[in-house]
This record gives structure tokens, sequence and C-alpha cells, in this order.
């Protein structure tokens, strides 16, 4: 599956701090468990790509 094309796939996603000063975004669905730990240097690239691509999205929409 690409970037670019639609799913069905339902998950759950969770996104906060660890007791160890890390990001933790935390996907679960259909059985499975990503827990992702990163920086919170990463964490702010990881927003500003979010940021980045919501913004892209609002003007492929029209």
């Amino acid at each position: 599956m690409g970037i670019d094309k639609e799913s069905d796939i339902a998950a759950n996603l969770q996104i906060g701090p660890t007791t160890l000063g890390m990001v933790r975004i935390y996907i679960e669905g259909n059985g499975i468990e990503f827990p992702l730990d990163f920086d919170p240097d990463e964490a702010d690239e990881i927003a500003e790509e979010i940021r980045a691509a919501a913004a892209r999205a609002r003007v492929m929409k029209g």
C-alpha cells in the first residue's frame, strides 16, 4: 500500500510523553501494537512534517 492509497484499516493513535523523557506515538489495531519512541527533537520534526502535509492536503482539497 502506498501513502496515497485509501485504506479501510482502523487503528487507534495515542501520543504522549514517557517516563524516560521520550515522546511515544502508540498505534494499536487489529491485534497489533506499535509503540514508537522519539526524542523530543525528532518529535518536533515529525510534528512539522504533519503540519506541512496537512497544509498541502488543504490545497489539494480546494
